[in-house]
């Protein structure tokens, strides 16, 4: 199958929630994966739009890449590449960011033994593409779990009317955040299931890409 004359958006890598002008909240994503899914729908002949959180990776040929920090930029970036018949959120973003950023760097203060942060929900980018006006035709996210895998990427599957979600299993060796290797468990809402490797990233994104050209027809 092919991807020729479609337009794809994908979202890579982690965000950093600044807490001031040296610090912040991250994650250990690489955007390994994500790189992998835009590379992977570029050589299928799409028009492929990545917007990519801050990570050291080349952008793959022939994909316009949009680099963003926060969960605030990475959602603003993704509306603002609508329309498009793919969308697939592999980012990890913070669900939280600090409520205020402060202007100088937090000091320690004598006899401090605890600092408290105040954070605040960030915009959920895969459920607000799910019900946009401009939703495209397929909308793909990724579950990142420790633990019951199957069941939080299903629930997130149906509370968030995503058409397919690409779970895996993160914090155990060789796969998952930092790996060049992975798998996948890959569920639809229309019962569709399948397992993807354990498998390098450009072939598990390969493999993902002809299941989504496949359901676009």
């Amino acid at each position: 199958m092919s991807l020729r004359g479609r337009r794809v958006i994908v979202s890579a890598g982690p965000t950093f929630e600044d807490l001031d002008p040296v610090r912040f909240i991250g994650n250990r994503s690489s955007g390994k994966m994500g790189f992998a899914v835009a590379d992977a729908a570029a050589r299928q002949g799409a028009e492929v739009v990545l917007v990519a959180g801050p990570v050291a990776l080349p952008t793959p040929a022939n994909v316009t890449r949009i680099d963003v920090r926060s969960a605030a930029q990475m959602h603003a970036a993704v509306l603002a590449a609508l329309p498009a018949d793919v969308y697939i959120g592999a980012a990890a973003v913070a669900d939280f960011t600090p409520r205020a950023v402060a202007p100088g760097k937090i000091k320690k203060q004598a006899g401090m033994d605890t600092l408290v942060l105040e954070l605040v929900r960030t915009p959920d980018i895969l459920a607000e593409v799910a019900v946009h006006p401009r939703r495209p035709r397929l909308v793909v996210g990724f579950a990142a779990e420790t633990d019951h895998v199957e069941q939080y990427a299903r629930g997130k599957l149906e509370k968030k009317q995503l058409d397919l979600i690409a779970a895996n299993r993160v914090g155990v060796a060789g796969s998952g955040f930092e790996s060049d290797e992975n798998a996948l468990a890959v569920y639809g809402r229309d019962g569709f299931e399948r397992a993807l490797g354990p498998a390098p990233k450009i072939q598990l994104a390969d493999n993902l890409l002809e299941l989504i050209s496949t359901r676009l027809g």
